[in-house]
């Protein structure tokens, strides 16, 4: 189970408890990273830059997707071909959000240089408009996470496994 999403749409916490549901462990490309640099990803992504970012990012998500447990992907990590190959052989939820709720749930976030623009609204806008085909591409199914609670959402993921 890998879920794939823009930032602020909820990876993280709805991994936490999909993961404490289905009684496996939760595995974030991103902390692989933050561990292996021993920095925030902000930070390491605001060092390297995008491409070389980016390339980190894939041996990341390599490295979770053997974990045989919940994998929470970075929001871009949908950019690399690479990456978007190596979903083929996995059941992937993308976690959605509209625009506006993404950009309310991550606007006073400093950690994540991908979100810094002038107009951030307009920017996250571009962001998950940039994004969507890869997501759409990669994901068995989509949830919207706007107006949904962390249990209702993990419950309809639950109840979609069921079905496969």
């Amino acid at each position: 189970m890998v879920l794939v999403g823009p930032p602020g749409a909820g990876k993280s916490s709805i991994g936490r408890r999909l993961a404490r549901a289905l009684s496996l462990t939760l595995v974030d490309s991103d902390h692989i990273i933050e561990q292996s640099q021993q920095k925030s990803c902000g930070q390491v992504f605001t060092e390297l830059g995008e491409p070389a970012f980016r390339a980190l990012e894939e041996e990341a998500v390599a490295t979770a997707l053997k974990s045989g447990g919940v994998v929470s992907l970075g929001g871009g990590a949908v950019l690399s071909a690479a990456t978007r190959a190596q979903l083929l052989n996995h059941t992937v939820v993308w976690i959605d959000v509209s625009a506006e709720e993404g950009f309310r749930r991550t606007r006073n976030e400093d950690s994540r240089p991908v979100l810094q623009a002038e107009d951030p609204r307009a920017h996250y806008r571009r962001l998950l408009e940039s994004r969507e085909d890869y997501y759409r591409e990669v994901s068995d199914y989509r949830v919207r996470s706007d107006e949904k609670t962390p249990p209702g959402l993990v419950a309809e993921i639950l109840g979609f496994l069921e079905t496969i």
